[in-house]
């Protein structure tokens, strides 16, 4: 894992994602790709036919060559390879088409005051477009300690198999591993056997077994990241609209608008 694609754009989120993706560059001795999306107004009405989208258009363009503009400096004082890319149009759209020959992509986690949906829906729709982990920054997020605690939520599906697999790099960095199970008579492959595959990457996990006992499964899981002060979480991850009827039953929803930590989520 080498090749980290980063969402930039001016908005609240911004900050929390450009830590994450220069702690993950550096961590992973890789390459960052700051993608700087002018994102294509959503506007429905009269205004559009009267060419109001296009000055729309030209004062996003505006406000992201001033952010790149402070961004750059920067960059520029980091000990991290990078490029920087500009496009402009449908956010979905111009991250799928980035993220070809990338390993990672960094977004947001939820954005509750983003203008427009393209935020909200874009881990989803990148799971499903792109094939590739994502790596989802909580909004006041200041960093990713790679050398910390790492949770793995585990359920034996395809989705946590592929999550775990990419997660490897980082795992193999992390000072402690563990891989919650929920015993709630739902688990595809046990934890075990994830924990058998890690040790062959030379990761030592901790196998937790936990009941629900009454609690849903995304209540479980943040209670453990509490618990074992993790810096990030690991699981499966579904898109578009499955992402409503998520990993343990909507648990993946749950974390995009509610985990403390970052997330990498596969599909």
């Amino acid at each position: 894992m080498k090749s980290i694609l980063l969402l930039v754009h001016d908005d609240s989120g911004q900050e929390g994602r450009l830590q994450v993706a220069l702690d993950l560059t550096r961590g992973l001795r890789g390459h960052l790709t700051c993608l700087d999306v002018s994102i294509a107004p959503e506007v429905m009405d009269d205004y559009v036919s009267l060419g109001g989208a296009a000055l729309l258009m030209e004062d996003e363009r505006a406000a992201e060559a001033r952010n790149r503009k402070r961004i750059e400096p920067r960059l520029a004082h980091e000990d991290v390879p990078w490029d920087w890319i500009d496009v402009a149009g449908n956010l979905g759209d111009q991250v799928v088409r980035a993220a070809r020959l990338s390993d990672i992509i960094v977004v947001s986690e939820k954005l509750p005051n983003f203008a427009t949906h393209d935020m909200a829906n874009l881990p989803g729709e990148l799971l499903i477009r792109t094939n590739r982990p994502i790596l989802a920054v909580p909004e006041d997020a200041t960093g990713l300690d790679l050398t910390g605690t790492a949770v793995v939520a585990w359920d034996g599906s395809p989705e946590a198999e592929a999550a775990l697999r990419a997660a490897v790099p980082l795992l193999q960095l992390a000072k402690s591993v563990t891989l919650l199970e929920i015993d709630d008579g739902s688990v595809a492959l046990p934890a075990g056997d994830a924990a058998t595959y890690l040790s062959r990457h030379g990761v030592k996990p901790v196998v937790s077994t936990l009941a629900a006992g009454g609690n849903s499964a995304s209540t479980v899981i943040l209670n453990e990241i509490g618990n074992q002060a993790a810096d990030y979480l690991v699981m499966g991850g579904f898109g578009h609209a499955r992402l409503t009827e998520a990993l343990f039953g909507g648990v993946t929803r749950r974390m995009l608008a509610e985990c403390p930590v970052p997330t990498l989520l596969a599909h």
